[in-house]
C-alpha cells in the first residue's frame, strides 16, 4: 500500500473561460464554517436566503429558482430532464459546450431503439441540430426560420458560448419561441453574474441553467443555479421526467419549494454540505453587493483593455463576450496555440485553447476587474508570445494599456 504525501496545490492565475479565481471572502466562509449537519438551523437559513438572492440575481419572480448540487452540467441536466424520448427539439449549437448540451438533448430525446443503435452518440429523428459556424453567433432570424420549419415542442440555445466566445441573440430566441408556441431552454452558464439581464424579460424561455464557478464565482463544486417558469413546472407535473436526483420539482423540495410556494418552516432535504452552502451564500452576497449593472459595466470596460492589448501584439480577436477574449495568433505563430497555452499553464498562468477546431487561444478575466490585474494578464501573455517568437515591442503594448486606463480615469 502506498500512502502519498499531502497534496499541495499552488495558487494559479485562472485566466481562462472559467472557473475563475474564487474570491477570498468565499474561501474564508468555506474554511471558517463549523461542522454542522444539514438540518442545523443556520444551514437551513442559508439555503432560504440563497434561493432568495438567486431570484434577485436572475431578475425573476419564478418560485422554482434554486441551486442544483454540483457543477454547471448538473444544472443543465436538471433543465434538460424535462425532455422525454420522442420529444421534438431544435437545438442551436455554436461551440463546444452548446454542442455537449445538444448531445445531452439527443440522449434525452432518443427512443430506446435510437439510443441502442448508437448509445454514445444517438441521432433521434425527433431532434434537429442547427449548426452555426465557429466564431459566429446564433441569430433570431436563424431560430425563427428553424422553428417555423420543424415545429418542435422544445428549443435550446446557449446565451454565451465560451467555446467560441460568442453572444447569441437571446431576445430573438425568446421572441421566436413565443411566436411559434415553443418552450425555450437556455444555457446561461457564462452570462449569469457577468451580463446585466432579467430572465423575466424573455417569456419565450421556460427554463434556465447556469453554474457556480463563472460569473457567480462560488467554488466550482457548489450549486448550479436553475430557474423554471410555472409553465415548465406544469409540464413536468403533467408528464414527469426520468430522473430523481435532477428532477425539477423534487430537487426544489430540498430548497423548501413545495407546490409552487416557499415553505416557511424547515423541511428535510438531501445532505447539502454546510461548507458549500456557506460558500454559495457568500458568493451571492458579494455579487449582489457589487451590483449587477456595475459588474456588467466593469467587465465590458476591462475586456476592452485586454482586447486592445492583445490586438497590439498582432492577434485577431473573434469573440464578443465581455468576460473572455478568443483570439487568433499572428501568422508567424499559427499552429503553435496549444504549445503556447501549455507553456503558460506550466508557469501558473491558466489560459486555455479552444476545445474544438479551429484551435484558438482563450484569455478570461473572471474576477479580474482592476487595472493591476489586467496588466498582469497582459504582461504574462506578452512574455509567452515573445518566448514563442512573436515580434512586437512589449513596452509599447504596456504603454497603450496605461494610456487606456489613464484616459478612462
Amino acid at each position: 500500500m502506498t500512502i502519498y504525501p499531502s497534496l499541495e496545490i499552488p495558487a494559479t492565475l485562472a485566466a481562462g473561460p472559467g472557473p475563475g479565481n474564487t474570491d477570498p471572502r468565499v474561501l474564508e466562509r468555506f474554511a471558517k464554517t463549523g461542522i454542522a449537519d444539514h438540518m442545523q438551523k443556520d444551514v437551513v437559513r442559508g439555503m432560504i436566503e440563497a434561493k432568495e438572492m438567486l431570484r434577485d440575481l436572475w431578475g425573476t419572480k419564478n418560485v422554482y429558482t434554486y441551486g442544483v448540487a454540483g457543477t454547471g452540467f448538473s444544472g443543465l441536466d436538471c433543465v434538460l430532464s424535462m425532455i422525454l424520448p420522442g420529444d421534438k427539439v431544435v437545438a442551436f449549437p455554436n461551440g463546444t459546450f452548446s454542442g455537449i448540451d445538444s448531445l445531452t438533448i439527443r440522449m434525452k430525446a432518443a427512443t430506446a431503439e435510437e439510443l441502442a443503435a448508437d448509445p454514445l452518440n444517438p441521432k433521434p429523428a425527433s431532434v434537429s441540430i442547427i449548426e452555426t459556424p465557429h466564431g459566429q453567433s446564433v441569430t433570431g432570424a436563424t431560430v425563427d426560420a428553424a422553428l417555423a420549419e420543424h415545429k418542435p415542442m422544445w428549443a435550446f440555445m446557449a446565451h454565451w458560448e465560451t467555446g467560441s466566445g460568442r453572444i447569441n441573440d437571446l431576445k430573438g430566441f425568446s421572441d421566436a419561441c413565443l411566436k411559434h408556441g415553443v418552450m425555450g431552454i437556455v444555457d446561461a452558464v457564462s452570462s449569469l453574474g457577468v451580463a446585466d439581464f432579467n430572465i423575466d424579460d424573455y417569456p419565450g424561455v421556460v427554463a434556465w441553467a447556469s453554474c457556480p464557478q463563472k460569473g457567480v464565482l462560488s467554488l466550482p463544486l457548489t450549486y448550479a443555479p436553475v430557474s423554471f417558469t410555472d409553465k415548465a413546472i406544469d409540464m413536468v407535473k403533467k408528464r414527469g421526467c426520468r430522473t430523481y436526483v435532477h428532477h425539477p420539482i423534487l430537487d426544489a423540495r430540498h430548497w423548501g419549494i413545495v407546490d409552487g410556494k416557499d415553505v416557511p418552516n424547515a423541511v428535510y432535504h438531501q445532505t447539502h454540505s454546510c461548507y458549500a452552502i456557506a460558500a454559495f451564500h457568500e458568493a451571492l452576497r458579494i455579487i449582489l453587493g457589487y451590483g449587477r449593472r456595475r459588474k456588467a459595466s466593469d467587465y465590458a470596460y476591462h475586456e476592452k483593455a485586454l482586447r486592445q492589448a492583445v490586438e497590439s501584439m498582432g492577434c485577431e480577436v473573434t469573440s464578443d463576450m465581455t468576460s473572455l477574449v478568443v483570439l487568433n495568433l499572428p501568422d508567424k505563430l499559427r499552429g503553435k496555440e496549444k504549445d503556447l497555452v501549455a507553456n503558460a499553464r506550466a508557469k501558473g498562468f491558466g489560459i486555455w485553447p479552444t476545445l474544438s477546431e479551429p484551435v484558438q487561444v482563450r484569455i478570461g478575466i473572471l474576477n479580474q476587474l482592476s487595472a493591476e490585474q489586467i496588466a498582469e494578464i497582459v504582461n504574462r501573455f506578452a512574455d509567452e508570445m515573445l518566448e514563442m517568437g512573436a515580434n512586437f515591442d512589449k513596452q509599447n503594448v504596456l504603454n497603450g494599456l496605461k494610456s487606456y486606463y489613464a484616459q478612462a480615469a
